[in-house]
């Protein structure tokens, strides 16, 4: 059943999801790139990436049992191994720019909470039906502490690489929700919790992506408000 599932939820493309990925896979293009290009992880938390890192090695563990397509094992692996050099460059050779004294939300209330909400909103009690829900659940909230991060800064300006990498983020959800009604009025397929957690991400970046966008707009750094 778990296999129906998994095929049925990454195997059906259209432009939407297509440009979800590609805005999700720049957005941690552009993270990288900040990194090697300044040799510093400053404004980014660590612990919004390691929840990602948990959120991918969760969602994808079916590419170990199951086959969907190369586009599909291609995108993943590059997810989960590209977000795996990004923890391991904050941990390790730039360790010494990680901003901890402003990464400081507990990421742990996250991860507890979302593993009581996954037992209460789930397809089924199996392993994988309940890690893909946890995967999708803590997707959603996992970029909390990166926000108030942000907005810890004394400045409230946000460094500009920083910036696009959260606007992509912003926009790669808001495209994949564009998915959802896509492939619901195409083929009457419903994904309750991809749909409420995906709402529930897009609301948490609306305000951010509302300053990005008058701060492009204007031409100006973006700064956000105290």
């Amino acid at each position: 059943e778990f296999r129906f599932f998994a095929q049925k939820r990454e195997r059906d493309m259209n432009i939407f999801r297509l440009c979800g990925d590609l805005l999700h896979l720049a957005s941690i293009l552009l993270l990288l790139w900040k990194m090697w290009s300044q040799k510093s992880v400053a404004g980014i938390s660590r612990r919004t990436q390691e929840m990602y890192l948990l959120v991918f090695c969760l969602r994808y563990l079916y590419l170990f049992m199951y086959y969907v397509s190369l586009y599909n094992t291609t995108t993943k692996i590059l997810f989960i191994g590209v977000t795996a050099v990004t923890v391991y460059l904050m941990r390790v050779p730039l360790a010494k720019t990680y901003q901890a004294n402003l990464d400081t939300f507990n990421h742990y209330y996250i991860l507890g909470g979302v593993g009581v909400f996954t037992l209460i909103f789930n397809h089924g009690y199996e392993f994988f039906e309940l890690a893909w829900a946890y995967s999708i659940w803590l997707e959603s909230v996992a970029v909390a502490p990166q926000i108030v991060m942000l907005l810890k800064k004394e400045s409230g300006a946000v460094e500009v690489l920083t910036s696009h990498y959260m606007a992509a983020l912003g926009a790669y959800r808001a495209f994949y929700i564009l998915n959802w009604v896509w492939r619901f009025w195409v083929d009457g397929y419903v994904e309750w919790i991809a749909w409420i957690a995906g709402i529930i991400q897009t609301a948490l970046y609306a305000d951010f992506l509302y300053h990005y966008v008058r701060s492009m707009v204007k031409g100006k750094k973006l700064e956000l408000p105290k």
